[in-house]
């Protein structure tokens, strides 16, 4: 089994190392971000892997603090009768007791890049671009290790992305990759891995094996969080409360109440699903409920069900008004059967429907979530989903999501199967019967998942 690919993760103070890490792992627990410069002071490392195999090792470094002075420290090592080259001058630095003392942190970076295949070094694109700059980048050439500058905070309005283009290129740095670790792009990480197959030819296949797993845990995370949208679709549409005239704010107060929880919990179920903390984002407030009173006796669902239980009812009615008909010897003319009938489908109906009219005939209503409602709840995990797949693990602050237009969510289609869940109660895990697992309501997640 071939060895995982070693990277140091270099360069100055507070330019976002530790960040990129978070990042890279997914891991908003990794090592500690700050903005006091020297957070880091010690080496720590990670492992990305595909199906138990380590395929990469990553390691935090502290940032160089003084290369300035440690640069002309190392040319003064090179500048006797033993004539060194980089690496040479780089052992003879570590041999010493400055590595010990004065230059402590400096030399912890230089010997993880020296132990390591390559180095990525980390800028801040919205600094200027500083002679201490090159002086880190000419102690770090002297590893003899290849280099994959990495610019940082590229999103910013300040930053200088073309600049240091242009001044890497002065210093024979032709190959780099702009990566915002708060706001990774999609395809950020595929082209940091295929720069660096590009520095180091060996390690092509484990990079492009974890380029597939990435894209593939990707997809995944996607259609997980679709599904996760859809059952808070579901349990909200079936959602229904019996209220009395007399009780009708208090109980849609109780209900927005109900679904703001309800949605709060998807919330915090998409935040587990991409690896952030749950304080990241918050369901915010819903409008105002106006309620949907009564049961939509034209829903298409509910006309099917009665159908189908009026159906069933005057089939057994009907067979039992045969018996009394064939008794009869006929001389009931087949009334028996028609009477069967009606009276099978009356009593099925009101089996089905009874607990309902006779609800309305005393006065009370039957309480669901209005469809403006379950539209901006659609809108607004959809737009949080999408946030998520482009929020790096570096962000430090909450995830704001932008409001939604009334206009988009007060009118358009439902799709089908929210409409069918209007009449399935049962459907619903806010609902006291709710029964899980029934293979009806599957079937509608998996359809509501795919249109969404």
């Amino acid at each position: 089994m071939p060895e995982a690919l070693k990277l140091a993760v270099v360069g100055h103070t507070n330019v976002g190392k530790t960040s990129l890490l978070r990042t890279l792992t997914r891991d908003g627990t990794f090592g500690e971000v700050s903005h006091r410069p020297g957070t880091t002071r010690h080496v720590e490392g990670a492992r990305l892997s595909v199906q138990g195999q380590a395929l990469v090792e990553l390691y935090d470094t502290p940032g160089l603090e003084d290369a300035v002075a440690l640069l002309e420290y190392l040319e003064r090592l090179g500048s006797g009768t033993q004539r060194l080259d980089g690496p040479g001058r780089i052992e003879a630095f570590l041999a010493s007791s400055e590595a010990r003392q004065r230059f402590e942190q400096e030399a912890k970076v230089v010997r993880q890049l020296g132990a390591s295949d390559a180095g990525l070094y980390v800028i801040d694109a919205r600094e200027p671009i500083l002679a201490k700059y090159r002086d880190e980048l000419q102690i770090l050439a002297s590893c003899g290790k290849p280099l994959l500058p990495v610019l940082n905070f590229v999103s910013a309005a300040s930053a200088r992305r073309d600049a240091w283009q242009a001044a890497l290129a002065r210093l024979g740095l032709h190959a780099l990759v702009s990566f915002d670790t708060v706001a990774p792009p999609e395809d950020g990480e595929r082209r940091l891995y295929e720069s660096l197959a590009l520095l180091i030819e060996r390690a092509r296949p484990a990079l492009q094996r974890l380029i597939e797993d990435q894209q593939r845990q990707a997809e995944q995370r996607l259609a997980a969080g679709r599904a996760l949208i859809a059952e808070l679709l579901i349990d909200c549409a079936a959602c229904r409360r019996a209220v009395a005239e007399d009780a009708e704010a208090a109980q849609i107060q109780a209900l927005r109440e109900t679904v703001r929880q309800r949605e709060q919990a998807c919330v915090s179920a998409l935040l587990a699903l991409f690896g952030f903390r749950p304080g990241d984002a918050d369901a915010g407030t819903l409008p105002l409920l106006d309620g949907r009173w009564n049961d939509d006796l034209f829903n298409p669902e509910t006309l099917r069900q009665l159908g189908v239980k009026v159906g069933g009812g005057m089939a057994a009615g009907a067979a039992a008004g045969a018996g009394v008909d064939l008794m009869a010897g006929g001389l009931t003319l087949g009334l028996a059967t028609l009477a069967g009938a009606l009276a099978g489908g009356a009593v099925q109906t009101a089996r089905g429907y009874g607990g309902r009219l006779l609800g309305k005939w005393r006065g009370e209503h039957l309480l669901s979530v209005d469809d403006a409602v379950l539209r901006l709840l659609a809108l607004r995990q959809q737009a949080l989903l999408q946030a998520l797949a482009r929020r790096g693990h570096a962000a430090q602050e909450s995830l704001l999501l932008p409001a939604q237009d009334p206009q988009q969510w007060r009118q358009g289609r439902l799709p089908a199967a929210v409409k069918r869940a209007r009449a399935h109660p049962e459907w619903s895990a806010l609902n006291p019967g709710f029964r899980p697992g029934r293979a009806d309501r599957e079937q509608a997640l998996i359809a509501l998942a795919s249109e969404l």
